[in-house]
């Protein structure tokens, strides 16, 4: 066996299939890594510890028997909003839930695949706000820095695989939910095409916004889980054609025309300058893609009132959500508050919103006709303070969030897929990223573009102090 088990997703799995390491010892060794961190980061919600062994034992007995699979006996997270047979989907809510009795399709998927579901992951109530706080489970800490959110919603995904204690999670992105988090934790965050992930149990979900999507540190780890949760279910209302992304972390992205912006959708006037190391981050990215032999041009999305198609579904999606909760008094007043905005959005406004549709993609994707890629940052800022917006109103909060975080949702509203890449880190080392943005079924493309800049930057060598890293010393201390 090997004296020192891989970290990454791809190379966990290589090892089991060479027989390099068992799947029970990665499952132990992540297992103790989230117990020595739950009291610093609170990364899971919920963690199958006994389950998780025993599923280890009948992979590695089935890797002796000469069974392969691209997962199999690999230990992964999902995260709260997935359901996962045997335990509750609280979604970030306080309050005592029912075990699920049937796996999401995506965690069927995955273990189809051969995953190993350790456990489930921390979000926001109801995955509202880019931040994974509450009263619920308390606060998720960012690896980088302990005194600073991950992000959200996904953030207990994110600061699982930024520590290393998965090599990769599974996590749900509804107005960039997967690339914000991965942007403040250094990780690759890929949204995928609408429908690519199946939602199942849900048609859609949050009417259409929310897709899963994988966090990994890695482009090619982020490419193997996403092809194994990828598919459909027969009950979806949205089924793209299939693609294979793996394929693409090895394939030469070609010569690229990239539209640079820092332009965001308008939202009711609300917007900040763009933090100046961000916008140094994403032009020095842009520098790098230039010298790779891409075109790089300063051009904007004409997004025009795309919020009026956001608001609603996110609104009523909220309204949805509480109608699962077995006690709604102790949700948080700003979740009641955008439940009651769902009730009064759930009719004419939510068919209006759909009813663009077809007119916001051709407007927004006629740059497209020009350039293959558009490359944003994004945050407008870096990663913000634990407890920062903890004591805001509904509407304060919604200010926060839209300032700070302006550049992810319009493509929630498209259904198109889009790529957090790392992008560097502020003077005080906190890390930033960028987004590459593309048309309808891009990810491939996206995926190749991502995996030549990783390939140039490297940013897979860098882990915050305090993560675990090729063995279960710690690299340096996770402290408050």
């Amino acid at each position: 066996m090997a004296s020192v088990a891989p970290d990454g997703l791809t190379a966990q799995a290589h090892a089991l299939a060479e027989g390099a390491v068992t799947s029970r010892s990665l499952v132990e060794r992540a297992l103790r890594r989230i117990e020595a961190t739950h009291g610093t980061l609170n990364a899971f919600r919920r963690v199958r510890g006994e389950a998780a062994l025993a599923e280890a034992d009948a992979a590695d007995r089935r890797l002796a028997a000469g069974v392969r699979l691209p997962l199999l006996g690999v230990p992964v997270a999902v995260k709260d909003d997935i359901d996962v047979a045997g335990d509750p989907t609280a979604f970030g809510c306080d309050g005592e839930f029912p075990p699920q009795q049937v796996d999401a399709e995506a965690v069927r998927r995955l273990r189809a695949a051969g995953a190993i579901v350790l456990g489930k992951t921390n979000t926001c109530e109801l995955g509202q706000w880019p931040f994974t706080e509450g009263p619920a489970f308390g606060a998720t800490r960012n690896p980088w820095a302990p005194d600073r959110t991950p992000g959200g919603s996904s953030g207990g995904a994110a600061a699982a695989v930024a520590a290393g204690l998965v090599p990769a999670a599974l996590g749900s992105d509804g107005a960039g939910s997967v690339r914000i988090p991965a942007a403040w934790t250094h990780l690759v965050g890929i949204k995928p095409q609408r429908g690519r992930v199946s939602t199942w149990p849900h048609p859609e979900a949050f009417h259409g916004l929310t897709g899963y999507g994988p966090l990994a540190r890695t482009v090619a780890d982020a490419a193997l889980l996403l092809d194994a949760a990828a598919g459909s279910h027969a009950g979806d209302l949205h089924r793209p054609p299939p693609v294979q992304v793996l394929p693409a972390v090895r394939r030469d992205p070609g010569r690229l025309r990239i539209a640079l912006s820092f332009r965001s959708a308008f939202a009711g006037g609300i917007s900040r300058p763009v933090d100046p190391a961000v916008r140094r981050a994403v032009t020095d990215l842009a520098a790098t893609l230039a010298r790779l032999g891409h075109d790089i041009v300063e051009e904007d999305p004409r997004y025009g009132l795309i919020g009026l198609a956001f608001v609603p579904r996110a609104a009523a999606g909220v309204r949805d959500w509480t109608r699962r909760v077995p006690d709604r008094a102790v949700l948080d007043p700003r979740t009641r508050h955008t439940a009651r905005q769902g009730r009064l959005l759930g009719g004419a406004a939510l068919r209006l919103s759909w009813a663009a549709d077809a007119r916001l993609r051709r407007r927004i994707g006629a740059v497209f006709t020009r350039c293959d890629v558009v490359l944003t940052p994004t945050t407008a800022v870096p990663p913000p303070k634990i407890g920062a917006w903890a004591a805001m109103s509904g509407w304060g909060t919604d200010r926060a969030m839209i300032a700070a975080c302006p550049y992810a949702w319009p493509w929630n509203v498209l259904g198109w897929p889009g790529v957090n890449v790392p992008a560097g880190f502020t003077p005080d080392g906190l890390p930033v990223g960028a987004q590459l943005l593309g048309p309808a079924y891009s990810e491939p493309l996206l995926v190749s573009l991502a995996a030549q800049v990783e390939d140039d930057q490297r940013w897979a060598r860098h882990w915050p102090a305090g993560a675990f890293g090729g063995s279960d010393e710690l690299i340096g201390e996770v402290t408050e």
